[in-house]
């Protein structure tokens, strides 16, 4: 009967974490998947594509009426999160509409956005000029702060706790 018991309380264990695995947030249908930002800066034919990028924000700027961020991109993982620990693939311009707190989408930072590029703009890295593309942001996702600290930390807790309040 013990056994029984135990073995029913480990497959509802398990049963609770699969149930709790983190699935993709943005919908892909429609997003041009091969295309990176690297590309779509040297190919103007690209206007109007949807895109699913994410990375590392290098910097973000309050406009007039917009906020712009400028993103170093990496390939996501199958929940759309940037993988940092791998090459970059290229930078972008993303534009949000109105005010986004730069404190909050500050350098360092993890994103996610899915968008549409818009053109492209000659910029400078250091004393290189660059192709970037621009982006109107659809929908973004930024990422936990401690995820750039420790990239590609597998996090799985278990346990059991008693709570004694007054």
């Amino acid at each position: 009967m013990i056994r029984v018991l135990f073995l029913s309380f480990c497959t509802l264990l398990l049963g609770s974490v699969v149930g709790c695995a983190t699935q993709p947030r943005f919908e892909t249908t429609g997003v041009m998947a091969g295309l990176s930002p690297q590309v779509a800066g040297r190919d103007s034919t690209k206007q109007g594509a949807e895109v699913l990028w994410g990375g590392v924000i290098v910097n973000s700027s309050n406009l007039a009426d917009a906020t712009q961020l400028e993103v170093l991109a990496y390939p996501l993982d199958d929940r759309q999160q940037p993988e940092i620990d791998r090459r970059p693939i290229g930078r972008f311009l993303a534009v949000a509409p109105g005010y986004l707190e730069t404190v909050d989408y500050a350098q360092g930072r993890l994103i996610t956005i899915r968008g549409r590029v818009r053109d492209t703009a000659v910029g400078k890295i250091g004393d290189a000029s660059y192709n970037y593309p621009v982006i109107d942001i659809l929908d973004s996702q930024l990422w936990k702060r401690d995820r750039y600290v420790q990239p590609a930390q597998p996090r799985v807790n278990f346990g059991i706790g008693v709570m004694i309040g007054r």
